[in-house]
This record gives structure tokens, sequence and C-alpha cells, in this order.
């Protein structure tokens, strides 16, 4: 009997109209466009600016634009997982918020929390449940507002983020396409260099903390840049010596949009040049978990059936890995 693997069948995504550019951050802090596009890779972010909305909605509408996509219906949903940095509320999940909004009654939805390597983590929960047997339609949202968390007055991290959703829809193969292998890890130590400092159990928000700006995202860019050049890279090796991939074999390369210089370093360490790796770093900044579905879908007409894929990310916490997919349809143009 053929082993079931998990199979991506169908991606959505919801983007901010508000767009926000070099040149008017150029007025914000003190930058400039020569500066971020050298050192990122980013030209423009989208920003969410309606009153009352949040995560919540953004993940909704990624759902919402993949549902119309494949004509998945609300009621064949049998779990909803929401990977983000952001929820909208402390305790209550984002994700259980999204399943009522969307009407999906038959299913159990919780969130998952591994920040822009939560996309990759919810792949490896997603396609478990689903090898399992026990459930047929997953569907797994990436979406962060990180325009909530970040301090418009700091010049080295409000130049990186952008606000943005993406989803996926896994379902059972049996032809040997979806999900194949997983590379993932984690280390502690990242929360002295990317993170926020205060909200949580440790630091409960007080007049001190606020008046510090310790509920704003904070990076030590040096030591994060070097942890991350080289973890993701050596991820996305290993994940390709498991599998006994060589460069012409990977088709695409499915990498975390934090920054272009984090991106070719994986590239050449994976031996793979610039036409095989996918990026839109510079239209949407870094989205955090909602990265690589946004990759997918700006990039599903250039997805074969049978394509080799590598995943890479890394994140706060410090959270990094890699998998090897392979795409499991061809666009229906």
């Amino acid at each position: 009997m053929p082993k079931t693997t998990a199979a991506i069948t169908a991606i959505g995504k919801y983007l901010p109209e508000k767009v926000l550019d070099n040149a008017t951050l150029e007025k914000m802090v003190e930058t400039n466009d020569e500066w971020i596009t050298t050192r990122t890779g980013i030209k423009e972010r989208r920003i969410l600016d309606i009153p009352g909305k949040a995560t919540a909605f953004m993940a909704t509408e990624a759902v919402k634009d993949l549902m119309k996509k494949s004509g998945l219906e609300p009621l064949d949903i049998d779990l909803l997982l929401v990977a983000t940095a952001t929820p909208d509320m402390p305790v209550v999940a984002t994700a259980a918020q999204v399943a009522t909004n969307l009407g999906a009654k038959n299913a159990f939805a919780f969130d998952l929390q591994a920040a822009c390597s939560g996309f990759l983590y919810g792949l490896s929960v997603a396609s478990s449940y689903i090898e399992s047997g026990r459930y047929k339609k997953v569907v797994l949202v990436g979406a962060d507002m990180m325009s909530s968390i970040v301090d418009y007055t700091d010049r080295t991290t409000c130049v990186l983020f952008g606000d943005g959703a993406g989803a996926a829809l896994l379902e059972p193969n049996s032809e040997g396409l979806g999900f194949v292998d997983e590379y993932l890890r984690s280390d502690g130590v990242g929360k002295d260099h990317l993170g926020i400092q205060a909200g949580g159990s440790l630091y409960p928000p007080t007049e001190k903390t606020i008046a510090e700006k310790k509920h704003y995202i904070y990076q030590d860019g040096r030591v994060v840049f070097k942890f991350a050049v080289t973890n993701m890279a050596d991820a996305a090796a290993e994940i390709m010596s498991r599998n006994g991939l060589c460069h012409q074999d990977v088709r695409y390369l499915i990498a975390h949009q934090a920054n272009k210089r984090i991106i070719d370093a994986t590239a050449q360490r994976m031996g793979i040049g610039d036409e095989k790796v996918l990026m839109n770093i510079g239209r949407y900044g870094n989205t955090t978990a909602a990265t690589i579905p946004l990759l997918l879908c700006d990039y599903e007409s250039q997805l074969r059936k049978g394509d080799n894929l590598v995943f890479a990310a890394f994140g706060a916490g410090f959270t990094w890995g890699a998998a090897f997919i392979k795409w499991a349809y061809t666009k229906q143009e």
C-alpha cells in the first residue's frame, strides 16, 4: 500500500493596501534607500491600518482567498493552524478566532509560535496530522502584523518588517508527492539577541517597561545575521545531503524572506544559481511567519507538479530549519 504523505494542494494570501516605502522611512528615521536596499534588499513593505483589525483579520482573508481558488468549504476543514508571533490577544488563540470567522465549525484550531520559522514548523505539525490518518484537510496559516510591535523611531528594526498573511491547504497524497523530510532545530540563546523583552510572564507590563519601550521588537543585528547565515545555510545543505539531492535536483529554494544576503548565502551553500532562488522581500519586507506562504503564492504559476523544493527559515528564539517538499500540483491557468 502506498505511503500517505501530506501535500500542499492550494494556497492563498492577503496583503494590506497601504505601502510603506523606503522614501517614506527616510522622513521618519535617519536612514536612506541605498542603505536599506544594500543591506536587506527591501524597497517597500505593507502595513495594516484598518481600525479594529489585526492578525486574525489578515489570516481570515488569506484563507478566504485559498477557499475561493480551491473550492474548499468551511465545514470540510478538520484542523486550522495559525503560525504567528503577533496574536490578536494573549491567551485567546488567533486560530480559534479565524475558524469562527470562516464558519469552520468542524475544525479544532490552535496557534503555533516559532517566530519567522513558524510556517516551517507548522508544516511539520500539519503533515504529521495528515500522515496519522486522523485528518484529511488541514489549513496552515502564517500571519503577522509586525507593525504592531515595531518601534518606528528605531532605524535598526523599522526598516525590516511588514504585515501580511498566507495560507496553505494540506491533504493526503499517495503519489509520493508532498512533505518528504525535515531538519528542524532551536537554541534558547536567541532570546538575548532577537525578541521582545516585556509583556510575558517574566516581565509583565508596567509603567516602567512601557516607558523603556520594552514591548517593541529589538535585534542585535550582527549576532543575528551571523547565526542566521550559518544555521539556515547548514540546515538547507543538511536536508539535501540526507535526501541525496545535488544542485541539479533542486528546482527552487523557498526561503524565509528576512534579508537578501542571508538568502544568497543559503543558495551559495546549496550550490544553486540565482535562477533557482525565489524572492519577494523587495516588495513586502520581513512578514515573519507569512513570508514562505506569500512566496509560494507569488510564484505559484512557476511551480510544477513533482518539483523538488527546499524550504528554509530562521527566526527569533532562535528557531531554524529546512524541509524537502515535492510540489503536488501545476496551477491551471
